[in-house]
């Protein structure tokens, strides 16, 4: 009989936000896939965990997974962690779910803290229709390509953006968006956490001066919907 898979969300910041549920499931599965096994030992040393972990990540997770989908085929269960947040959301975790829906393996929810839902519920922005767009490329050419993509977009953008591409990633943001809102969330749950409303001319040339600091997210007003001409037959 076929163990079963279980997708368990793990603190962005704050331990506590860990669930009751999400600590049981850790200590009774047989093995854990970890993005990081040296950041989830400490998640498990901080709640007295004793577990075998495997290192699940970008670069074997094609190798791994076969290897971990065996041994739930066989009968043990496994939880698959990232390093914080819910794993399968940009993250190779997807590739190990979908492995496991093909061969016919239960796939179980373990929720968590989420850092785009989270940034986006503190924004204040527009949130009733929203699109998320992850993280942008490091190559110049893909990142403009990419946000080139979605210019027209008129719902609430969400990405994803690490300290030392930020400054770059606003200015092409301004250079291909225009002057629109932002809301800069950084730091969720963490000592610092910020939310700071702005436009992203400002934002863009605030942090060409200023190093940011810490991982971000951005939540970005959609393009402006063209008022249609009413079209009159003369």
């Amino acid at each position: 009989m076929s163990g079963t898979l279980y997708v368990v969300g793990t603190p962005i910041g704050n331990l506590s936000d860990w669930s009751p549920r999400a600590v049981d499931t850790l200590g009774a599965v047989d093995f854990i896939a970890a993005e990081d096994t040296r950041v989830t030992l400490k998640l498990l040393n901080h709640f007295g965990i004793k577990k075998e972990m495997v290192s699940y990540y970008e670069h074997n997770r094609r190798e791994r997974g076969e290897i971990i989908t065996a041994r739930i085929a066989a009968g043990e269960d496994c939880a698959i962690v990232t390093d914080a947040g819910m794993p399968a959301i940009s993250d190779p975790g997807q590739d190990l779910v979908h492995l496991c829906h093909l061969q016919g393996i239960p796939v179980v929810s373990v929720p968590g803290p989420v850092a785009f839902a989270t940034a986006l519920a503190v924004s204040g922005m527009e949130s009733g229709r929203f699109t998320f767009e992850g993280f942008l490329s490091v190559n110049k050419k893909s990142r403009k390509d990419h946000l080139e993509s979605v210019k027209n977009e008129v719902r609430t953008m969400v990405f994803y953006e690490a300290p030392h591409k930020l400054p770059y990633t606003l200015r092409d943001m301004a250079e291909i968006f225009g002057d629109r809102r932002i809301a800069l969330v950084r730091e969720i749950t963490k000592i610092h956490e910020e939310c700071v409303r702005t436009t992203l001319y400002k934002a863009a040339e605030y942090y060409e001066q200023n190093a940011p600091k810490g991982e971000f997210v951005l939540v970005i007003e959609g393009a402006k919907v063209e008022e249609q001409k009413e079209m009159t037959l003369e």
